[in-house]
């Protein structure tokens, strides 16, 4: 029998995909979990064989998800590679079992990668701590000298008979100013943020109006994909247009770089997007916004993919190696996560922050 209206609401908030097939091995109903899995909603999927949806990279042909079980017990299988219509590629424990006598069955997909990312993203985020706290001692143990030469320095420079050799103690003056600018720098923002409620269009217009008029040879086009539903962020505007700005002057400057090498225009895809379900670090939001950055430019070296978001490290040879860095610190501090994929051509920078829960009165129409 089809899920009931509770059913459906139990189902839809489970972490694991879930999809009822008929005794003919087509589908019937399938949860948020398993169309997020599929990137394909239930009304689309909805009557289509198994064997349409998902097959199993290492025996496409005998695969036990497209024969109903011999056995009455639930088929199991761990860290089956399997493949999606779409041709996406997945890493899943998976399970089939005969649901009622009629020959109604039900596979339950597992993600594995989900897991990956999850213990991944506790990786980076414990990372980027502790390089803070590194960071914050170390600029502690330097600016409290700096300060020191300073004023040794403004003592020295009204001590000086000769005014020919205050050119010196101004150098050290402004040394020593340029050091603690680094430093706060290489610290990222100061203060917690204000959070208050945003559009995540409204900062993403400005720092793109910023970029255009940098790019000031006319050789740079902006591609907006933008999903005019996303709800409202959580977020402290000021800390995500630096944010952002970072990110996408790193790809206008790569562009630029890739234009002198082949004479190919430069692209910046802003694409955003709602995702349900959607695991930020441990915590799985309801809704979820997703910012993509994509630029078609050289891409960021391998042997720096590793520590692409450590201080001081950068592709570009005039780059200070802090604009990712600071990116992230701000990300985390959203409580949200980012991350990138790159090759020569394409760099693709994915920023994830929960949105905002409507109230309790809201459901309610109160």
């Amino acid at each position: 029998m089809p899920p009931t209206s509770l059913h459906r609401q139990v189902l839809d908030n489970l972490h694991l995909a879930v999809l009822v097939l008929d005794s003919q091995m087509h589908l019937r109903y399938i949860n948020q979990a398993a169309e997020i899995l599929l990137e394909a909603s239930g009304n689309r999927l909805r009557g289509l064989a198994l064997r349409e949806l998902l097959t199993e990279a290492t025996q496409p042909g005998e695969s036990a998800l497209h024969h109903p079980p011999a056995s009455p017990l639930p088929f199991t299988k761990r860290q089956a590679k399997l493949r999606t219509r779409h041709g996406k590629e997945l890493l899943v424990d998976y399970s089939l079992s005969a649901l009622t006598e009629d020959g109604t069955f039900v596979v339950e997909l597992s993600p594995l990668d989900r897991i990956r990312k999850i213990a991944q993203e506790e990786a980076t985020s414990a990372a980027s701590r502790a390089n803070q706290l590194l960071l914050r001692g170390l600029a502690h143990e330097v600016k409290n000298p700096l300060g020191g030469l300073r004023g040794a320095a403004q003592l020295l420079e009204r001590e000086l008979p000769d005014p020919m050799l205050h050119e010196y103690t101004s150098v050290i003056i402004s040394e020593a100013d340029r050091l603690r600018n680094l430093v706060d720098r290489m610290l990222g923002p100061q203060r917690p943020p204000v959070l208050q409620p945003i559009n995540i269009h409204e900062p993403l217009e400005y720092v793109a109006r910023l970029i255009r008029a940098e790019a000031t040879d006319g050789n740079l086009r902006l591609v907006r994909d933008y999903d005019p539903s996303t709800p409202l962020i959580a977020a402290d505007q000021e800390q995500l247009v630096q944010a952002l700005l970072n990110i996408m002057r790193n790809a206008w400057e790569a562009i630029a770089l890739g234009d002198k090498l082949n004479n190919a225009r430069g692209e910046i895809i802003l694409r955003t997007r709602t995702l349900r379900q959607q695991p930020i670090g441990a915590t799985t939001h309801r809704l979820v916004c997703q910012l993509e950055l994509i630029d078609n430019g050289p891409g960021i070296p391998e042997h720096l993919q590793e520590n692409i978001f450590h201080p001081m490290v950068s592709g570009h040879a005039q780059g200070s190696g802090l604009g990712l860095s600071i990116a992230q610190s701000i990300v985390h501090q959203h409580e949200g996560h980012i991350e990138f994929q790159s090759e020569p051509g394409c760099t693709r920078f994915v920023l994830l922050f929960p949105t905002i829960e409507p109230r309790s009165s809201d459901h309610n129409g109160r």
